[in-house]
């Protein structure tokens, strides 16, 4: 019998299902919690209990390990749940995307669920609906880095239907991995925004006592409700406490730490403001949202790629697209054995962009004889964009571009608040 057969039968012999509260007893310790669902990534071996504290936690079982049910869980109907509406509100569109803050808690089970309904993503955090109205729709759901071009076309056409047919702004919740992309993309592509449009993203989920998907879909909803923002924003968490949230930019925002809750930072510029009890306040200047038809652009040339400079970084790394952005180091540097490689491609007609790895602060390639040899190659400064915003803004500049000359143009002009005119003292964290 299989170790996984083994403990089913063991739970079965105290019927134990999902959702029941069961005691774990091993080496003279017991552990009591709500019984999960096996995880595809838990071992064969491993029960999963919900603590009472909201953490999970997972329990090697063998011969020696007794289960004793506790308490069988309520059954009941699940019942569809209906939007509330109140016309004295301003109304809002969600569209889903995935990630972990589009997850809901099955109070039943303990159990996080991703939102596959347009009332389950709304209901995800039923706060909002003391904020305003919301109409909810689920574009797709998947984890973010499977995101790609094709979904930020999509998301873009969601987006200016919405506010097309009348509401005050849009929320996007996404996964926070490649959310910098997104965000920079539908910068590109929306034009003449009659509503703010925010993505907003968790890094802990809902059944953790310190998710911060609530407080940030709170803040994304007062931002998108009540702002009268004209651009692309992305609104996280401001600090490690609940004290506020912040409004980024969308071309000017970077994930910056794997799990911490205030891992979102605008970079080369200071965040557009903050959220605090409920209030908004600026800190600078922004798009204002207009009264027109919102247009949709989203013309994109999907030829082009990242090369991260390191030491070693041989001729043969350079691919042959039609566009580059290149990682470069300090002020916009590659080893000097690739630049005839990078000459030959631009030759040929691609178009090759330097950022730096240093993420803070301008390229530069005056200064040193390296950077002078790629300026004379052809190679175009970012200047101090995100590498991330060169290579979504490189993709729509070769749709929209008739020529290298105008490529290049289009790639050194401020477009969606990308580039700042100069170089802040105030901005390196």
């Amino acid at each position: 019998m299989t170790r996984r057969r083994y403990i089913e039968e063991k739970l079965r012999a105290v019927d134990a299902k999902i959702g029941d509260t069961i005691r774990i007893i091993k080496d003279g310790k017991g552990m009591e919690g709500v019984l999960m669902p096996h995880h595809e990534f838990s071992g064969d071996d491993i029960v999963t209990i919900k603590l009472e504290n909201g953490y999970n936690i997972g329990v090697a079982v063998d011969r020696n390990t007794d289960i004793v049910l506790i308490k069988k869980q309520k059954m009941g109907i699940r019942k569809t749940k209906k939007i509330p509406f109140d016309p004295n509100k301003p109304t809002i569109s969600i569209i889903g995307t995935g990630g972990t803050i589009a997850c809901y808690v099955d109070y039943r089970t303990g159990a996080v669920h991703p939102a596959t309904s347009a009332e389950e993503l709304a209901f995800s955090v039923p706060e909002i609906f003391e904020i305003c109205n919301v109409r909810a729709h689920v574009a797709f759901q998947m984890f973010s880095e499977d995101i790609d071009v094709s979904h930020w076309k999509k998301l873009a056409r969601y987006v200016a239907k919405e506010l097309n047919n009348g509401v005050h702004g849009v929320i996007i919740p996404h996964g926070t991995d490649t959310m910098g992309y997104t965000s920079a993309a539908l910068s590109f592509m929306l034009r003449n925004l009659s509503g703010p449009v925010v993505l907003v993203g968790a890094q802990r989920s809902s059944d953790r006592p310190s998710s911060d998907a609530a407080q940030n879909l709170t803040a994304a909803a007062t931002v998108a409700s009540k702002s009268d923002i004209g651009e692309v924003v992305v609104v996280m968490h401001g600090d490690i406490s609940d004290t506020f949230s912040t409004i980024h930019r969308g071309t000017k925002v970077r994930k910056f730490h794997t799990s911490r809750r205030d891992a979102f930072k605008t970079v080369n510029d200071i965040p557009l403001g903050k959220i605090e009890d409920g209030k908004i306040m600026f800190n600078v200047e922004y798009r204002k949202k207009t009264d027109g038809k919102v247009l949709v652009d989203d013309k994109m040339e999907e030829d082009v790629g990242i090369v991260y400079s390191y030491p070693g970084l041989r001729p043969e790394d350079i691919p042959e697209k039609k566009g580059v952005v290149l990682v470069g180091t300090g002020l916009g540097h590659v080893p000097n054995r690739v630049i005839p490689k990078i000459k030959q491609l631009i030759d040929n007609g691609s178009i090759i962009v330097m950022t730096s790895q240093c993420i803070f602060g301008r390229i530069n390639m005056h200064v040193y004889s390296n950077g002078r040899d790629l300026i004379k190659a052809g190679v175009i400064s970012g200047e101090d964009m995100l590498h991330e915003t060169a290579f979504v803004k490189l993709m729509w500049a070769l749709a929209h571009g008739k020529n290298r000359e105008e490529i290049e143009r289009l790639m050194k002009t401020n477009i969606a608040g990308e580039i700042t005119e100069r170089t802040r003292a105030d901005t390196f964290i």
